[in-house]
């Protein structure tokens, strides 16, 4: 049997983090992830980020547009939806939670490697998000 993918392994992250599958991470993510996009490390370091966004913007819902896969490298562009109920993320300090809708674009790029994401990179819109809350 052939290992999956790293494009099925992107596919059924987001795929089961839609579902709320409270396992997704353990399953599909390296306990030691390198994560370039922010100082948290690891499968929960990543998995407190995950937290901290749901908390400020949960119930969150994710729209993906595009998912373009080249060996063990995935690049998927989605868009984050939710309701902005906290500011604990750095960048919303002083953003009251509004109970605004919400819409925050990423950038992922994903490596895989043995069935599971190694590393990730990220590039968001967080000015995009803030102008969204602060707008009144």
């Amino acid at each position: 049997m052939s290992e999956r993918s790293a494009r099925d392994v992107v596919e059924e992250l987001a795929r089961r983090q839609e579902a709320n599958d409270a396992m997704v991470l353990d399953d599909l993510v390296a306990e030691d992830m390198v994560n370039h996009a922010a100082g948290r490390q690891g499968r929960d370091g990543f998995r407190q980020i995950l937290q901290t966004i749901e908390h400020d913007l949960g119930p969150i819902s994710f729209e993906q547009h595009h998912l373009v896969a080249d060996g063990d490298l995935v690049a998927q562009h989605v868009t984050v939806h939710g309701t902005h109920r906290g500011s604990t993320m750095p960048f919303l300090d002083g953003v009251p939670a509004s109970g605004r809708a919400a819409a925050w674009r990423f950038i992922h790029i994903w490596r895989v490697a043995g069935g599971v994401v190694v590393e990730h990179w990220a590039c968001r819109d967080d000015m995009g998000l803030v102008e969204q809350l602060r707008s009144g």
